[in-house]
């Protein structure tokens, strides 16, 4: 697979990355470890963790999945030099007591011991790319619509956390910095107070991108390619939505029980389990039948193509998941197609923004 660069840093990347949120709750670490083996036998060389995953996210599983990352890289100790590593330090604890005894801040003293809570369970010495979760701020991020001043709180400010993340890349426990979740205004503040600050710019932005999420192309994808950000579409088969397994009888069938949206209650509770997005996504997987396609190569070549996307974040729960994924890059969508998908959009715009 060719590399692309992320942002101005120095760190090149696979177009696909794979991520591991599923590791460590519906993958067990036998699992996780065989397809991290297969993935990096069949050339990518980006992995995306962070330290709240597994999702759902509860208290007993937190930090789990870069545990199960760590132990590869133990019996794997060559892959370690081979991989850009990516993870995440979680933002105020949205209902999650356990993140922090559930603070509604992410202070600079956070973000440090965090990365070194993540890196001892990573059982690495750097981490490449490390990246804020969500915004400290109030901020319309998964599933909120609008923006509301009156939920705003005193937080740590851009500035004191952009010092934080650049004591960690001056100490060489990382080597780039990104964001996530975040809105055009805090991209554009992070790279603003860099700059005047001479402080590490963020490299990247990780967020939705996906047929039943295009928000990003709403404003962020100018912002992003003016600043020379690059973004990590995540969720590209919209939380399995995209892939048809849903189609026949809604995210309760049988045989999609072990999907995330019918397995967890707490997911069909979320901007993937509107019905709305379902029967979004329902247009998009009949267009794709229509064509000659999977679903599934529907919604990755549309996110492995579009101009916006450095590189596309893939979940997966099996080695045959992961094939079926990887398969599809090369797939290109005629001017036909790209067309009607945007025919759709007018239609239905982003109903799991």
């Amino acid at each position: 697979m060719n590399k692309v660069q992320l942002g101005a840093s120095d760190l090149h990347v696979t177009p696909v990355c794979l991520g591991t949120m599923t590791f460590g709750e519906q993958v067990d670490e036998a699992a996780a470890h065989a397809i991290l083996d297969r993935s990096l036998a069949r050339g990518v060389n980006f992995l995306d963790t962070a330290e709240m995953y597994s999702v759902p996210a509860r208290a007993e599983t937190f930090g789990a999945t870069e545990t199960i990352l760590g132990n590869w890289f133990a019996k794997n100790p060559s892959a370690r030099s081979q991989l850009v590593l990516a993870t995440k330090v979680a933002g105020p604890a949205r209902g999650m007591p356990w993140i922090r005894k559930g603070s509604p801040d992410l202070t600079p003293q956070d973000i440090v011991q965090a990365c070194e809570g993540s890196l001892k369970r990573l059982k690495t010495d750097v981490i490449d790319l490390y990246q804020i979760h969500w915004p400290a701020r109030h901020v319309p991020a998964f599933g909120v619509v609008y923006f509301d001043p009156a939920k705003d709180q005193a937080v740590s400010s851009i500035h004191d956390q952009l010092e934080a993340l650049a004591g960690l890349v001056k100490a060489g426990k990382v080597r780039a910095i990104g964001l996530s979740n975040e809105s055009p205004y805090g991209v554009h503040e992070f790279v603003r107070l860099a700059g005047q600050h001479g402080l590490p710019k963020v490299a990247t932005v990780q967020n939705p991108y996906c047929l039943i999420n295009r928000t990003v192309e709403n404003g962020l994808d100018e912002t992003m390619h003016r600043l020379g950000v690059s973004l990590l579409a995540y969720s590209p088969l919209g939380f399995g939505l995209l892939t048809g397994k849903y189609d026949t009888t809604g995210i309760d069938a049988a045989e999609a029980s072990l999907g995330r949206m019918a397995k967890f209650d707490s997911m069909k509770k979320q901007r993937w389990g509107r019905p709305e997005a379902l029967a979004a996504a329902r247009r998009y997987n009949a267009l794709a039948h229509a064509h000659g396609l999977s679903p599934t190569q529907l919604a990755l070549a549309f996110c492995y193509t579009k101009w916006q996307v450095a590189s596309t974040i893939i979940g997966v729960t099996s080695v045959a998941q992961l094939d079926e994924d990887l398969d599809a890059l090369g797939t290109t969508l005629s001017p036909d197609v790209l067309a009607e998908i945007d025919k759709i959009r007018w239609e239905i715009r982003d109903p799991a923004l």
